[in-house]
C-alpha cells in the first residue's frame, strides 16, 4: 500500500481503488491519504467517492499487520472499485498544527533540560506531551511557552526526508522519544524544522512554522516518578 501523506501532508484528495473488504466495512485502498490512528496522532476522518458519485463516509482509520484499513458507516463498496478520496481537511490541518507545535515544544524542552518524551496525545482543542524529568520548574513554562512562539512567527520551513536507517541514526537526537525504532526499519522519515529540530516521525506536519498559531500553555502537572506532563492549545481555540 502507497501511504501518501508520508510525502504529501498537504493532499487533499486522492485516486486509488479498492483492494479488498472485510465485513462490508473495513475497506482497503492500494494507495491513501488517510492518516491512521497512531503515535498519538489521531486518525483522518472523511469520504471515499465511487465513480458514480456515491458517497461513503470514512470514520475511522487504523493500520493493522502493516496495512491502513478505512471503516466506512455503509455498505456498497467491493473489490475492484475506482474510487476517490477526500480528507477532512479541517480536522487534519488542525493536527498538522498541533504535532508541529509538539515538536517545537519538545525541541526546546530537550535542549534546556535534556528530557525525553515519554508520550504524547493531539487534540482538536488541545494537545498533552509527556517527559521523563525528575524536576519540574514551572517557572520556567512561560519561558517554554514564548521560545516557542518567537520559533513560529520565524517562518522556519518544515522539510520531510527519508533516510536509510544508519543515516537517521548518525543525526544527534534525532529520536526523542523513548523506544528508538524498531530494527525492522530499514528508512525512517525525518521532520527537519530547519535549525531547531530533526527528529524521527510518522505523522503529518505543515510546511512553515508560521502556518501555526501561537501556543498557550493551560496545565502542567506531575504523573508519577520522572513523568511530568504539559498541556497547550492555540490562543485561537481557548
Amino acid at each position: 500500500m502507497d501511504e501518501l501523506y508520508l510525502r504529501d501532508c498537504y493532499l487533499r484528495e486522492f485516486s486509488a481503488k479498492v483492494e479488498n473488504i472485510k465485513d462490508d466495512r473495513f475497506v482497503v485502498l492500494d494507495r491513501t491519504a488517510f492518516y491512521p490512528d497512531s503515535g498519538g496522532q489521531p486518525h483522518d476522518t472523511g469520504l471515499i467517492v465511487k465513480e458514480n458519485g456515491e458517497k461513503f463516509h470514512v470514520s475511522y482509520v487504523r493500520k493493522v499487520d502493516g496495512v491502513i484499513s478505512h471503516e466506512v458507516t455503509k455498505e456498497g463498496l467491493k473489490a475492484g472499485d475506482r474510487v476517490k478520496g477526500i480528507i477532512d481537511w479541517e480536522r487534519r490541518f488542525i493536527f498538522m498544527q498541533y504535532h508541529t507545535a509538539c515538536h517545537i515544544l519538545t525541541a526546546v524542552i530537550h535542549n534546556e533540560t535534556g528530557a525525553k518524551i515519554s508520550g504524547n496525545q493531539l487534540g482538536e482543542v488541545r494537545t498533552r506531551v509527556d517527559f521523563n524529568l525528575e524536576d519540574f520548574d514551572r517557572e520556567q513554562i512561560g519561558s517554554y511557552e514564548s521560545k516557542v512562539n518567537e520559533i513560529i512567527d520565524s517562518n522556519i520551513p518544515v522539510s520531510i526526508d527519508i533516510l536509510p536507517r544508519e543515516d537517521a541514526l548518525g543525526i544527534p537526537s534525532v529520536v526523542k522519544l523513548l523506544e528508538a525504532f524498531p530494527p525492522e526499519l530499514s528508512q525512517i522519515r525525518i521532520i527537519n524544522i530547519q535549525g531547531i529540530d530533526m527528529q524521527a516521525c510518522g505523522g503529518t506536519h505543515i510546511a512553515n512554522t508560521g502556518e501555526i498559531p501561537h501556543i498557550e500553555m493551560i496545565k502542567a502537572e506531575n504523573k508519577g516518578r520522572n513523568n511530568r506532563r504539559i498541556y497547550f492549545s492555540f490562543r485561537d481555540r481557548l
